[in-house]
């Protein structure tokens, strides 16, 4: 274990930082607190939809908001709009804080990195590059960006990030890889998404909770995250029909919210065995992970969208859940591997019925697949395990 033997100092950037109290993904908390567990000052800029400045101090971590309005549903102008709002409040708010030892630069979105180079420019302060999507190869494999010159320009200040960083962050063995290729020599280390296998535990299945959700007697499978274009969420309707159809004891859960939640509500109108559930805290997903039997990890059918790392993956492992998707890749191997999930293939929601068959008649098959999930957590993704990882990248920066 790193213990630093005078005050260090780190300047974390995340716009999208999220605290347990506000829900979703938290990653950056449990970075930003590993640091402040082992003598760390830590400061954080982000953003929040609010029209003031504000400043608050959670857990030894003095977190900085800056007024730049965000939302899931904002269309890709209004997202690049607000990236680049937050990378001027981020340089004038650095300005502020002195002494600042090292800087810790999240992505997405990619234009963050803009604020940590100006930051090392000015400051002589070393930074590091966190990848947890590949851009801009999504926005462009997504059709929101096919502008030559856009995109030579994109690629371009991609590079010059990896470039100019002390290392870089991948959150994937895909996305290390990538970028071992775009940026030869540059040292990148793996630290993926995190399971808290002390918040998610195995548990029983709750009566009350059963009885909230309307399940009992049902196997639950829930999908947790973002409600996008790249999630692919008709592909879960189209299971949940198939899973109609053919009349198995099934209850699907959509919680979450984003662009085109309207739009999966009503095509999923007459589907009487799924529910929606409007975005929830961390409290929130504890309660749904408790009744749930099955996690569904969901995504369309592009091949960058495999390289990821989605925070509610680990949650599941954590929780001791099956683990279900719909696409190929790294976390496809991984679940295959250890006997923790299945795939099922996009292109034929029937294959969900065959696959998921097994699991509704042989009980014993279920539970050795979802102990396989926590053991998968505790061996490889805990966050006690990775967060010690994280520590050790920085006493080495010159």
């Amino acid at each position: 274990m790193v213990f630093f033997l005078c005050t260090v100092k780190v300047l974390l950037l995340h716009q999208h930082f999220k605290t347990p109290q506000e829900g979703g993904a938290i990653r950056s908390f449990y970075l930003a607190n590993a640091l402040v567990e082992h003598g760390v000052d830590v400061h954080v800029i982000t953003a929040h939809n609010h029209k003031d400045f504000a400043k608050e101090k959670m857990e030894g971590i003095t977190i900085h908001y800056l007024p730049v309005s965000y939302d899931n549903s904002y269309g890709f102008v209004a997202r690049s709009w607000s990236f680049l709002k937050y990378v001027k409040g981020a340089i004038r708010l650095s300005k502020q804080l002195k002494d600042i030892d090292y800087c810790y630069a999240i992505s997405v979105p990619l234009t963050v990195g803009m604020a940590a180079q100006w930051i090392k420019k000015k400051y002589k302060i070393p930074y590091l590059f966190e990848v947890g999507d590949l851009w801009p190869d999504a926005p462009v494999q997504m059709g929101f960006v096919s502008n030559y010159f856009f995109k030579w320009f994109l690629y371009r200040l991609e590079k010059s990030i990896y470039k100019s960083a002390y290392a870089v962050v991948a959150l994937s063995p895909s996305i290390q890889s990538v970028i071992e290729k775009k940026a030869p020599g540059k040292q990148v280390h793996l630290l993926p998404n995190m399971s808290d296998c002390d918040y998610y535990r195995p548990e029983s299945k709750d009566p009350v909770l059963e009885d909230y959700y309307a399940v009992k007697g049902k196997f639950v499978i829930s999908y947790i995250g973002a409600i996008g274009l790249a999630n692919g969420l008709d592909y879960l309707l189209e299971c949940a029909n198939a899973s109609r159809e053919a009349e198995l004891p099934i209850h699907f859960i959509i919680c979450g919210d984003g662009a085109l939640v309207d739009r999966l509500k009503g095509n999923a109108k007459g589907l009487t065995n799924l529910t929606f559930m409007d975005f929830t805290n961390r409290e929130g997903v504890k309660e749904l992970l408790n009744v749930t039997d099955a996690t569904f990890i969901c995504y369309k059918s592009i091949p960058i969208l495999e390289t990821g790392s989605p925070n509610k993956f680990f949650d599941g492992l954590a929780a001791s859940k099956l683990i279900l998707v719909n696409f190929g890749g790294w976390i496809r191997k991984e679940i295959e591997e250890n006997k923790c999930g299945v795939y099922l293939d996009p292109r034929q929601p029937t294959d969900f019925v065959n696959k998921i068959k097994p699991f509704l008649i042989d009980q014993t098959l279920l539970i050795e697949y979802q102990k396989s999930s926590r053991q998968l957590a505790e061996k490889k993704y805990s966050r006690e395990l990775l967060s010690k990882k994280f520590v050790n990248f920085f006493p080495n920066m010159k």
